[in-house]
């Protein structure tokens, strides 16, 4: 099977294809992802003795590099024949993930320049790197932090169009369980992100946050789970 066409695809997946020159495979660019990240992380914690902030940032790059493997997987188990276009079009066509992901990061930038250093007396980014920041760490972590939230967007968006697909069509038992696990791949990253939670035990705006995003995308998520469970399927 070839490559998908563009507007079938996250923009992660027509950034990966649009490279000139280069052809690589899934496994190829997941693992340049971790890699590449982590090694600066390790680097960069080492050289300016910012240990806290590397395991942080490790963890980070986990949540990000299984986001993209999600993505991926979610992307293949909804390009189906019998999967609507409506659907398709409307879960990779919009790129309203890459919105929702823009919102989540000035959000996140709003917080950690603004609201926490008014607000506590221990803001993160000090907790993290100190009161003089480096600038290569404190670059290298916004970088990061983006790629967080684009599959945080993702997230969202592929839990709500789900949400939308399910109570709006039905499907054959084969679809059905393909769609299935394609939410449960969603349900199971918004789990994951859960570990943010023991370095924000100190930032109750940041932990309800995450706490808040992971239960409402379980909510939404496992109501898309339970309408294709409930539905009589389709004969064809």
């Amino acid at each position: 099977m070839g490559r998908p066409e563009y507007g079938e695809t996250w923009v992660y997946e027509s950034i990966i294809g649009a490279l000139p020159g280069i052809d690589i495979g899934p496994r190829v660019a997941l693992a340049i992802q971790f890699v590449g990240f982590e090694v600066a992380i390790l680097a960069l914690a080492w050289y300016y003795d910012l240990w806290t902030a590397g395991l942080a940032g490790t963890v980070a790059v986990v949540v990000a590099t299984v986001g993209s493997a999600e993505m991926l997987r979610i992307a293949k188990r909804t390009r189906g024949e019998t999967v609507p276009d409506a659907y398709r079009r409307l879960l990779f066509s919009s790129n309203i993930e890459v919105v929702l992901a823009v919102l989540a990061y000035v959000a996140l930038l709003t917080h950690l320049f603004v609201w926490d250093p008014r607000t506590s007396a221990t803001p993160l980014v000090e907790t993290l790197f100190g009161e003089e920041p480096p600038v290569l760490a404190v670059y290298l972590t916004l970088l990061v932090l983006w790629d967080v939230c684009y599959r945080i967007g993702t997230g969202w968006w592929a839990s709500v169009a789900a949400v939308w697909r399910s109570a709006r069509f039905r499907f054959d038992d084969g679809t059905r369980r393909s769609l299935q696990k394609a939410d449960l791949e969603t349900l199971g990253f918004g789990v994951l992100q859960l570990t943010f939670l023991p370095f924000l035990t100190n930032q109750p705006v940041l932990f309800a946050v995450v706490l808040g995003h992971f239960l409402a995308v379980t909510a939404v998520t496992g109501t898309s789970v339970l309408l294709l469970q409930l539905r009589e399927p389709s004969a064809g």
